[in-house]
């Protein structure tokens, strides 16, 4: 008889959050791979519960996946845990999941916290749908590029930031998106929970004056109603009179799309196009 992979939830602060159910699969698992195992350990010792733990992160889990599933493969149940909140959610265990479930192992969600669903029902922006984007990238240009990839998702966006890249980011959204509502979400569940609203431009002006601390988790409400369409021949002028005055393709496709109704992607197909015709399924 094959072992079972569990996917527990453990708190993202409070340690009250923890469910019964967690703490019973703790216990009678034969052991818990754990992503920080100093928080994990914290964690266990404070409810008391003395299964063997071994570390499961993105350094380690290419050593150490084999030796869990060979525990699967023997019988013995695993617990997976991060080090706060649920497991997959932008954490190491992907590619252990798919291995279990290709081995024929049983793989069982336990279900509990999570810092992007606190966020999200605490924003005050629509719940649904809405997408999770993980953490931005860390160099500049490809986190800018990477931010454009979303400029034609309109709805509710989740992400997450370090406090030392936080201002950087939002600058780079307020280039996309100067009002569209933002929720900085901070310490959740914790002593000093902070949650902060306004627009992503407002957002950058609080952040010089309140140093980021902690980890962050923003939400990005729908983006304000475009205005009226261009017809194309106004796009057209708009965009020549960009070029001429010496404007980067992809700053004036930014700027036009907030100006014009029009999709980005479509601006910048039509800059490099010159004045071919698009068609109106690309907006």
């Amino acid at each position: 008889m094959t072992g079972t992979l569990y996917i527990v939830a453990t708190p993202i602060g409070n340690l009250e959050d923890i469910t019964l159910r967690a703490l019973r699969v703790l216990r009678e698992v034969d052991l818990i791979a754990a992503e920080d195992t100093r928080r994990t350990g914290q964690l266990l010792a404070h409810y008391e519960i003395a299964t063997p733990v071994v570390r499961y992160d993105e350094h380690s889990h290419a050593r150490q996946a084999p030796k869990i599933l060979r525990a699967l493969a023997e019988g013995r149940d695993v617990a997976l845990v991060s080090d706060a909140g649920t497991p997959l959610l932008h954490d190491p265990g992907h590619e252990l999941v798919q291995a279990a479930l290709a081995a024929g192992h049983r793989v069982v969600p336990v279900p509990g916290p999570s810092a992007v669903l606190a966020a999200l029902v605490a924003s005050g922006q629509p719940a649904v749908p809405f997408a999770f984007a993980g953490y931005p990238p860390r160099k500049a240009a490809q986190r800018r590029r990477w931010l454009e990839t979303w400029d034609d998702w309109p709805h509710t966006l989740v992400l997450l930031e370090a406090p030392h890249r936080l201002a950087a980011t939002l600058a780079d959204m307020a280039a996309l998106w100067p009002e569209r509502p933002l929720v900085l979400a901070r310490e959740l569940t914790k002593r000093f929970e902070e949650i902060w609203r306004g627009t992503v431009a407002q957002g950058v002006a609080h952040v010089q004056t309140h140093p980021p601390r902690g980890e962050y988790t923003l939400v990005l409400g729908p983006k304000p109603p475009t205005p009226s369409r261009w017809d194309e021949a106004t796009l057209d002028r708009a965009i020549a009179q960009g070029l001429a005055q010496g404007e980067a393709p992809s700053a004036l496709a930014r700027r036009l799309a907030r100006a014009s109704g029009w999709p980005r992607r479509a601006v910048y197909q039509r800059i490099q196009a010159g004045r071919t015709p698009l068609k109106d399924e690309e907006g």
